[in-house]
């Protein structure tokens, strides 16, 4: 049996979930997300909990068991508490400003670069070098920061670039380190 797979996904007060074949739906204070289990899994709402269930020992159901399970906790997650990647820019020149819902980066390229905030992420920004993504999907906030991260990786030399906060970068020495 999956140890994550088989606890309990606990639902807190203030949380509405709606089971519908195997469709999840959670609804909190701060939005709604959905979910669509995969075909062998399925969800029983309980007292105050949800459970995932598997119907045999294959291979299939076994990965899929601990992946529903984390899912779905992670959209109660989301709904009662939000998520947040905390970003840092490092480099001369190198700084985000608001523009409104979006953010402008000077990234040492000629051009500024625009980034729109997609539906359900909203940033923050504290100081010309540090800024947040949020939003309640723990799936997009990652993907948003990882593509703000890819407009300038932090170089091995120097270590410009976007990175998130307390990243360590592996540092090369060059070419006068002998």
């Amino acid at each position: 049996m999956s140890r994550i797979g088989r606890l309990p996904v606990s639902i807190p007060s203030g949380v509405d979930v709606n089971v519908t074949g195997q469709d999840v739906t959670v609804k909190g204070p701060k939005g709604e997300l959905s979910l669509t289990v995969v075909q062998p899994i399925t969800v029983e709402l309980g007292e105050g909990n949800l459970e995932v269930k598997r119907p045999d020992d294959e291979r299939d159901s076994r990965s899929r068991h601990g992946l529903t399970r984390s899912l779905i906790n992670n959209m109660v997650l989301g709904v009662t508490e939000g998520y947040e990647k905390k970003m840092e820019i490092h480099g001369t020149g190198y700084r985000v400003a608001a523009k409104g819902s979006d953010l402008e980066f000077s990234l040492g390229y000629s051009h500024p670069i625009l980034i729109q905030a997609p539906a359900g992420i909203s940033f923050a920004v504290e100081n010309p070098t540090r800024f947040s993504v949020q939003g309640i999907d723990k799936q997009l906030v990652g993907e948003v920061a990882a593509n703000i991260r890819k407009l300038r990786k932090p170089d091995p030399y120097k270590g410009k670039g976007v990175r998130y906060a307390g990243e360590q970068i592996r540092r090369k020495v060059g070419k006068a380190g002998k």
